[in-house]
């Protein structure tokens, strides 16, 4: 102690003392309330939700948490689950059915658990046809179970032979084929 000040200032073993003393008590606190000096008011039993003020060593929502789980949990509340789960098998369509079968198929719209996809030839369509059940199955799978239940495979989009903004009814071009 230093002359002229009368305040008592515990060292480490007083101040361990006095927070053990504390903890056993029940009434938790920080080293500031034991020794006497004034804390904010509601710091020590804001800290846990058990109300002792003390951190468990047992995992608990005030422990830094994964992204994912925050992300997930993030879109569980706000109800964005289906819309990450198009998006994802949007982004990942090259995975999900490989590089050959994504240069010639494109998925095109997504609702209420179809996906409509377009298929470059009438080939490619017979073919995604054929293959629908597997794809739902490979996207439910590696995105989520009940992302998709359907595939409607759409064929080429066909030519349009209006030109302009005049239109001529009938066969247009091809009337004089016969």
């Amino acid at each position: 102690m230093s002359e002229g000040n009368d305040e008592w200032k515990p060292d480490g073993v007083d101040l361990a003392k006095a927070l053990v003393a504390r903890a056993k008590a029940g009434r938790g606190g920080s080293s500031r309330a034991a020794t006497g000096k004034s804390s904010r008011r509601g710091r020590a039993t804001s800290r846990s939700s058990s109300g002792s003020g003390w951190s468990s060593p047992a995992p608990d929502e005030r422990d830094p948490q994964p992204v994912a789980s925050t992300v997930k949990k993030l879109a569980n509340e706000h109800g964005w689950e289906t819309d990450l789960s198009v998006h994802a098998v949007i982004a990942r369509w090259d995975e999900l059915v490989g590089s050959e079968v994504a240069a010639h198929v494109a998925p095109v719209s997504y609702d209420e658990s179809v996906l409509t996809v377009r298929a470059s030839s009438t080939a490619w369509a017979t073919q995604m046809r054929m293959l629908a059940s597997d794809l739902v199955r490979t996207i439910n799978q590696k995105v989520g179970h009940g992302t998709v239940t359907e595939v409607k495979v759409l064929g080429p989009q066909s030519r349009s032979w209006t030109r302009g903004r005049l239109r001529v009814r009938g066969r247009g071009p091809r009337d004089t084929y016969g």
